[in-house]
C-alpha cells in the first residue's frame, strides 16, 4: 500500500478513535451530570463582521459540585451562564440540564425546567419594586402553584436573617438585605441548580464577605450545584473547580484544593 494511502488511513482511524472517545464523554456527561456542556459557540454578526464570543465549550459538573467560571471583562463567561439558564441560545452545540436537551425545547418548556430546576442571583439583585421582601420570595412559589407559599418564603427569609423585613419594600432595603431576599428567592424552590452572575459586584467587602458566607452555607444545607461567574479570586477560590474563560475558549479548567 502507497505510504500516502497508510498515512490517510491512520489519520482516519485516530479521528474514528477520537469521536468514539467524544461519543463515550458526552453519554457519560449526560448520565451523570446535572450539566453537560457539549461544542457550545456563540457567534453575532453584524455589517463590521462576526464576533465570536464562545467557540467550543466543553465541561459537564455533578450534583452538589461548585464551580468558579472567572475571565476577564468581555471573555463569554456571563454569555455562558445566560446559555446555561436557557436565557440565550448558542449559535451551535448543546446544554443537557438533568438529562434534558435544554435547546430541543421550545421556549415555554425551557421557562417550566427553570422554574423547577434552576434559581438565579445577580449582581443586581433583580427584585420587583412593587413587591415586599416576602411577595418576592413567594413569586416562584406561587408560579409553581405551591399552597405553602407563604409559609416557606417566610421560613426562609428567617433562614437569611430577615424576619424582621418581611413587609419591607426593596426601595427601603440596603444592597446587603437586597441580596439577602436575593438568595432567599433562589433557594426557596429548592433547585438542583444555582447559577450566580457576580453576586457581590453592586456591594461593599465586608457585606459581600458576609453574603458569600451565606450562600456557601445554603448550597451546601441544599446540596445545591453552583455555578458562579466572578472576577474575584478569593470569591473563587471558595469553590471546588475553576473555569477560566479567555478570548471565549476555556483555557484551563482546574480542582482547587479547598480547605
Amino acid at each position: 500500500m502507497p505510504l500516502a494511502c497508510v498515512g490517510k488511513h491512520a489519520a482516519q482511524a485516530s479521528a474514528n478513535v477520537l469521536a468514539l472517545k467524544y461519543l463515550r464523554f458526552s453519554e457519560s456527561a449526560m448520565s451523570d451530570s446535572i450539566i453537560a456542556v457539549q461544542r457550545v459557540c456563540k457567534s453575532v454578526t453584524d455589517s463590521t463582521g462576526t464576533l465570536h464570543i464562545l467557540q467550543d465549550i466543553n465541561f459537564s459538573l455533578a450534583p452538589r459540585e461548585t464551580v468558579a467560571i472567572v475571565g476577564a471583562s468581555g471573555s463569554g463567561k456571563s454569555t455562558l451562564l445566560s446559555i446555561i439558564a436557557g436565557l440565550d441560545t448558542p449559535s451551535g452545540g448543546q446544554v443537557h440540564i438533568g438529562g434534558q436537551d435544554l435547546f430541543a425545547l421550545d421556549e415555554d418548556a425551557r421557562a417550566a425546567l427553570r422554574a423547577r430546576q434552576l434559581g438565579f442571583v445577580f449582581q443586581s439583585f433583580q427584585l420587583l419594586g412593587n413587591l415586599t421582601a416576602l411577595e418576592n420570595v413567594m413569586l416562584p412559589l406561587e408560579l409553581a402553584g405551591r399552597k405553602d407559599a407563604r409559609k416557606s418564603a417566610t421560613a426562609m427569609l428567617e433562614r437569611v436573617g430577615l424576619a424582621q423585613r418581611l413587609q419591607a419594600y426593596p426601595k427601603v432595603l440596603s444592597g446587603g438585605e437586597q441580596q439577602r431576599v436575593a438568595l432567599a428567592r433562589a433557594f426557596v424552590v429548592q433547585p438542583a441548580l444555582l447559577l450566580a452572575d457576580e453576586p457581590t459586584g453592586s456591594l461593599d467587602f465586608a457585606t459581600g464577605e458576609t453574603i458569600m458566607a451565606l450562600m456557601f452555607a445554603l448550597n451546601q444545607e441544599w446540596g445545591t450545584t453552583l455555578v458562579l461567574v466572578t472576577h474575584d479570586r478569593a470569591i473563587a477560590a471558595r469553590c471546588a473547580r475553576r473555569i477560566t474563560i479567555e478570548a471565549g475558549r476555556i483555557a484551563s479548567d482546574e480542582v482547587q484544593g479547598l480547605d
